[in-house]
């Protein structure tokens, strides 16, 4: 593309039809380069250089996970005046063509949702047999949003997401949700899930809870529910989530009490069988943290602990702002 300053180079970013195309159908969802040269019924090197541009300009962005790349939109403060100022100046034909887009779109999500059901039934069974040690998810996810406050989240960060359930019940509550979790196939689902639930604040990304794809001070409210078990070191694992917790921001631990469900290791890959009240309470205190009183959860062969804890520091609409 020509040269010229930022304002030039975002509007011939948007003089293209088939950017215009792609931008209407990553507002929907985030799409994968494959997905969304099956819905433009373009080929994948065409499209891979209209999102070069749209990149260059700011107005998306590109993620690998494994051999995808996904695609999502840009900063919401340069793509949300602009989404409206596209409604706005769409005419019957601009509207006509995103509609064909939004129909093929729907195959999109038909053959993701197939993939998902098929992965989901080999799990279920594994899945079924874990939940019935615990307390029904009902009562531990109530437990979790009294823990977490009746006020806003701000930007709301999930380690180890899975099926996007923490994102699906408080993303209504966030500016933003962010799911991570290094397989691709649970972030596969998530998508499913959510886009299934409305959820239109939410992006997925593929990374490590050791190493989380996110800058320092970048999130409000961090998760991490029924996930750390599955941590070698939990302790790096806390002090990584503490890292992109603004001042003020809070963490919120859901996991097991110390059990001798040795079976666990074995069948469901559980790295640490539950966790004490010390060991907690000092790898928050390692990471910086201050921790409330934990909420234990009985019921079942397992106890399930909700510890929270807050970087400390003052943040404006905060849990307990006056």
């Amino acid at each position: 593309m020509s040269g010229g300053g930022r304002l030039s180079t975002l509007f011939q970013a948007l003089a293209d039809p088939t950017r215009l195309r792609i931008l209407s159908l990553v507002r929907s969802m985030e799409l994968a380069v494959g997905e969304l040269a099956g819905a433009l019924g373009q080929s994948q090197p065409r499209v891979s250089r209209h999102l070069r541009i749209l990149e260059e300009a700011g107005l998306i962005r590109r993620r690998r996970e494994g051999a995808w790349v996904f695609v999502e939109m840009g900063d919401s403060a340069l793509t949300g005046p602009l989404a409206e100022l596209i409604d706005e100046a769409t005419n019957e034909e601009d509207r006509r063509r995103f509609a064909e887009d939004a129909a093929r779109l729907e195959a999109v999500r038909d053959e993701r949702a197939e993939a998902a059901e098929r992965w989901f039934a080999e799990k279920a069974g594994e899945w079924d047999q874990l939940r019935s040690l615990h307390v029904e998810e009902a009562r531990m996810e109530s437990a979790i949003a009294r823990a977490l406050g009746p006020g806003p989240l701000g930007r709301l960060v999930d380690i180890g997401t899975g099926t996007g359930r923490m994102i699906q019940l408080f993303s209504a509550r966030a500016s933003e949700a962010i799911g991570i979790d290094r397989s691709t196939e649970m972030l596969r689902l998530a998508r499913v899930k959510l886009d299934a639930a409305g959820v239109t604040n939410a992006s997925l990304r593929q990374g490590d809870m050791f190493a989380l794809p996110l800058r320092d001070a970048s999130a409000d409210c961090v998760i991490l529910h029924l996930v750390l078990h599955y941590a070698e070191n939990p302790a790096k694992a806390i002090s990584e989530a503490a890292r992109i917790l603004k001042p003020g921001g809070q963490m919120l631990i859901a996991d097991f009490a110390p059990h001798d469900h040795e079976e666990l290791r074995k069948v469901h890959r559980h790295r640490r069988l539950g966790f004490s009240d010390r060991a907690m309470a000092d790898w928050l205190a390692a990471a910086g943290l201050e921790g409330d009183d934990p909420v234990k959860l009985e019921g079942g062969q397992l106890t399930v602990s909700i510890w929270r804890a807050e970087q400390p520091g003052r943040r404006d609409g905060g849990r307990r702002a006056a």
